[in-house]
């Protein structure tokens, strides 16, 4: 499978994709009067991930460059899987992302009545029969695709038998399994799909629209294209794995549909995400098993859990961008999402001081009583973000990570006798340290120069190697801080035959760091506010944080880390 990197991030579109293509060329031809008309088809058994956000983005990405609309709809067929808890994660979703739908939410649910009215047309046409075999027995029939399939001995039933029996499957009058419909195609076909599939089967279970109006549901493949007809759809883009169902679609589509118009369903190769799992069974087992704190984890590739993470829809709809549309199937490196969200919040994100791991700092020969302030920058790409002022006083905090008692020749940070600055404030010095017990620092006794105090009228000038940052211990606030990392130690961790994907989880993806300390500031920061933390990283305010309680997230290094890991 080809793999797509960072280093491909930001390649200038020169030309149409395939689909546009098509598009373009049927528009030309005055095909269906020149609309084009989308859906987005999601199935209400999981939450969003990132593959299906690709998917939305090019299907309203379509709608939206022809000026055409884009419908969302609910492949709602299946009661024994699908939770109203995931069409408002979706409708959240989309909405997130920053797109619209044509006109209301649509339901497959919505056409139960015509679909059922279609099928038994079908029966009486000759198309369709009952069948009494149980499913393995079905199964077994079809065979392998070098050999034929072996036909149902219900095959040849009378369609006015067929069509009574169809109607009492619908009544209830037989247990789960004990019937089904299949669509009679062709036994002998070397698309497996071809082979009478089943339309309908029963299921005894309340439907969360329908209620119990229903006891049979009918299957995909046979509610795909007729919906997307219902619906006035031109083109139907689905992934790689429905190029096989196509034919199945477009026979549906022959036996039922008499006009002009007609939808065409046109696949796309996915985009798999290296570090990650995308199989919904995969992810449920991971929430069911407790592995991650919900759908919405933000080690999660899942929409929600990317943006509890801190990541921008800016950012997600830039990545669809960047990977693109095409017709072999690739993985595209964690790395690129990486770049894209950080690459906006560069853009975005308003600075701030915080110490994750602090270290005590005491300048002695800095009055006790005095307190000031000093001016920061609130983020350098941004000149209207403007600037603030933070208290600088005698006792500071900086990361313990930029201490060192013995440091290497190029350790430009803090160490004894070593002169570092401290971000818009001034020159210090490091004089002696003092430890506990166990060795461990406890605090670093400096000195400052007064005459270096950044942006003053008072600056000497004087320059250092090394820029820190800290904050002020009396006026710090106190956070958690959640340092995220991959979930999988593996670039494929379901691509290992035979080995369970769950043996790959990274047992390093979560560090709870707590009693950080942050500039004052940041006490009215609320849910999903992103920022960066200087030097360290951006990083969201989680949805558990209460005030005087804060939570954050860590989104993304200010480097990728990585691809450097890798290298070695």
């Amino acid at each position: 499978m080809e793999s797509i990197h960072v280093e491909d991030e930001d390649p200038e579109i020169k030309s149409l994709n395939f689909i546009e293509q098509i598009i373009e060329e049927e528009r030309a031809a005055g095909k269906n009067e020149g609309r084009v008309h989308t859906r987005f088809p999601p199935e209400p058994n999981g939450y969003l991930h990132i593959g299906h956000a690709t998917s939305i983005c090019l299907n309203f990405g379509l709608a939206a460059k022809y000026g055409g609309k884009c419908n969302l709809r609910f492949d709602d067929t299946n009661p024994s899987k699908e939770d109203t808890e995931y069409i408002e994660s979706i409708l959240t979703d989309v909405r997130w992302l920053g797109f619209r739908w044509d006109g209301e939410v649509r339901y497959a649910s919505d056409y139960f009545r015509q679909l059922y009215d279609w099928a038994e047309q079908m029966i009486l046409d000759g198309h369709a029969y009952v069948d009494d075999q149980p499913a393995e027995a079905i199964s077994a029939q079809r065979m392998t695709p070098t050999e034929p399939g072996v036909e149902s001995p219900y095959r040849e039933r009378d369609p006015a038998e067929n069509l009574q029996l169809f109607r009492r499957m619908k009544n209830g009058e037989f247990a789960a399994g004990e019937r089904v419909l299949r669509a009679k195609i062709d036994m002998a076909s070397p698309n497996m799909l071809l082979r009478d599939p089943i339309m309908y089967r029963i299921m005894h279970l309340p439907h969360y629209r329908t209620g119990n109006e229903w006891c049979i549901y009918p299957m995909y493949d046979y509610t795909h294209g007729q919906s997307d007809y219902l619906e006035g759809i031109t083109h139907s883009v689905c992934t790689l794995e429905f190029e096989v169902h196509r034919p199945l679609y477009n026979w549906f589509l022959d036996r039922l549909i008499h006009t002009d118009y007609r939808p065409r369903q046109i696949e796309f190769a996915r985009r798999n995400l290296s570090y990650t799992v995308m199989s919904k069974r995969m992810l449920l087992e991971l929430v069911q098993k407790g592995h991650v704190d919900g759908w919405d984890d933000p080690r999660m590739p899942t929409i929600s859990g990317l943006r509890r993470a801190g990541y921008t829809p800016e950012s997600i709809r830039n990545f669809a961008g960047k990977v693109g549309v095409a017709r072999r199937e690739i993985v595209v490196d964690m790395s690129l999402l990486e770049f894209c969200v950080r690459e906006h919040l560069n853009k975005i994100a308003p600075r701030v001081m915080a110490v994750l791991d602090p270290v005590r700092v005491v300048l002695e020969n800095y009055p006790a009583d005095r307190a000031e302030w000093v001016e920061v920058e609130n983020n350098p790409e941004d000149a209207s973000a403007g600037t603030r002022q933070l208290p600088f006083s005698r006792e500071l905090y900086i990361e313990r990570d930029d201490f060192m008692e013995e440091a290497p020749k190029k350790f430009f940070r803090m160490t004894v006798g070593n002169e570092v600055r401290l971000k818009g404030a001034y020159i210090v010095k490091c004089e002696r340290v003092e430890k506990d017990g166990q060795g461990r620092v406890t605090t670093l006794y400096c000195t400052y120069d007064a005459d270096t105090r950044s942006g003053s009228g008072t600056d000497s000038g004087r320059k250092v190697k090394g820029t820190l940052h800290w904050v002020s211990a009396k006026e710090a606030i106190e956070a958690e801080v959640r340092l995220y990392d991959r979930l999988f130690k593996d670039e494929d961790p379901a691509g290992h035959k035979d080995i369970d994907f769950k043996q790959f989880l990274n047992e390093e993806s979560l560090r709870v760091l707590q009693h950080c300390k942050l500039e004052p500031g940041l006490v009215d920061a609320r849910p999903g506010d992103r920022f960066q933390f200087q030097r360290l990283g951006y990083f969201c305010v989680d949805k558990s944080s209460r005030p005087g309680g804060l939570v954050f997230n860590r989104t993304v290094g200010l480097k990728d880390t990585w691809s450097k890991q890798n290298a070695r």
